[in-house]
């Protein structure tokens, strides 16, 4: 059976063109057209990843990500308008796993696709990091401290995943968004100040005095390495 897929978008031709070239891929695809409808299927059915629109009727695709990620990690690529950078930054920092903007090729949201579906299957061999009372699941992309599941972002998740894997080394806020956002993701710097300090918050007992997460001042930031 293929990975089933949920693509949510209010233009018929949209979801039409998607559903005729992904099912020629081998995916078994299903629609909705607003978000109300989206969060209804989701909670009636499994998906293995969603295509989600930010401007959708009745509940926006933000909106339906907050939903979704209240009770899955189910991969969610984001569509949004070209231009609209702070719907980027919000539906990455919701928990969604990427975005492309409006007008796309659908030969580049394969590749995105597929990118997506590659990080879940592991492809590191080490699929554990251990670190004091922390543990980091690479395959499930899961983290605890200690008894506690600790809910992160895609984004927190990734950057935490990067730091852990070298801990000593320092990144700058630029090599940051270089490795972590991708595809020439020309945000403000501050976008890494945000997510750091937010996954901080999660798993810090103390944020302003980290057992995890350092900040070499003038530099970047690097985890612990003892």
């Amino acid at each position: 059976m293929g990975k089933r897929i949920l693509i949510v978008d209010d233009e018929p031709a949209i979801i039409k063109g998607l559903s005729f070239s992904l099912k020629q891929d081998g995916y078994e695809i299903d629609s909705a057209a607003d978000g109300e409808e989206a969060v209804e299927k989701f909670n009636s059915n499994p998906y293995d990843l969603i295509i989600l629109d930010v401007m959708l009727p009745r509940l926006n695709g933000l909106e339906v990500l907050e939903k979704i990620r209240e009770q899955s990690r189910v991969p969610v690529i984001m569509l949004t308008a070209k231009g609209e950078d702070m719907d980027k930054i919000l539906g990455l920092d919701y928990g969604a796993d990427d975005y492309i903007t409006k007008p796309f090729n659908i030969l580049e949201l394969k590749a995105r696709i597929k990118a997506v579906f590659r990080r879940l299957n592991g492809a590191n061999n080490e699929q554990v990091i251990r670190f004091k009372d922390m543990t980091i699941n690479l395959s499930s992309r899961s983290v605890t401290i200690g008894d506690k599941d600790v809910n992160l972002t895609a984004k927190e998740f990734d950057l935490l995943q990067l730091f852990a894997s070298h801990p000593g080394k320092v990144y700058s806020r630029e090599s940051l968004l270089e490795i972590v956002w991708k595809y020439d993701y020309l945000g403000d710097l501050r976008t890494v100040d945000v997510h750091i300090r937010r996954l901080r918050e999660k798993i810090e007992k103390n944020p302003s005095q980290p057992d995890f997460i350092f900040t070499k001042w003038g530099v970047g930031y690097y985890f612990a390495d003892k």
